[in-house]
């Protein structure tokens, strides 16, 4: 008889999509957000930086509108769940936890941001190995790269929107 517990928590964790976008991205993300199907059969978690005093309410109304996945802030604690996907509050960080549930943080702000986006990249790189797909939309500055490189390394998935395409270049560089 074959020993699959191994197996069975690599099949258990499957894949996830992480999404991290910044200047220009509401139009990125909506066109993105479009194409998937209502039961698209993987969780969605997003990080757009905003201001802190900003609810994200408006973001989250739009992308509802389009009718394709169930979409509302993350809150720490739930489970992630296929055809959802997840908003980083205003002024938290959005991690996946070692028990793969969402964890939201008032942690340090890292790459001048709180919510940053390099943050949910490594933990899902941590946590789901190459089962993660991470996409990195339209922004200025820097983060997200350092995640990506962790889910690289990790044996992840990694897109970028092509620069050419986006509003800010900075970030899909």
């Amino acid at each position: 008889m074959k020993n699959s517990s191994k197996t069975d928590k690599s099949e258990k964790k499957s894949r996830i999509v992480v999404i991290g976008t910044s200047a220009g991205g509401v139009s990125a993300l909506k066109k993105l957000i479009g194409q998937l199907p209502k039961a698209f059969p993987l969780p969605v978690m997003v990080v757009r930086h905003i201001s802190p005093d900003a609810t994200g309410n408006v973001l989250l109304d739009e992308l509802n509108k389009l009718d394709t996945l169930k979409c509302q802030h993350a809150k720490s604690g739930n489970n992630l769940k296929p055809a959802n996907l997840y908003l980083a509050p205003s002024d938290h960080h959005l991690l996946i936890g070692e028990d793969l549930k969402m964890l939201v943080t008032k942690g340090a702000h890292e790459n001048r941001s709180r919510p940053a986006i390099d943050p949910l990249f490594r933990s899902a790189a941590v946590a789901y190995g190459s089962g993660v797909i991470g996409i990195l939309l339209t922004g200025y500055l820097d983060d997200g790269t350092s995640g990506m490189h962790a889910i690289k390394t990790c044996g992840g998935i990694c897109i970028v929107q092509d620069p050419n395409e986006a509003e800010y270049p900075d970030m899909p560089r």
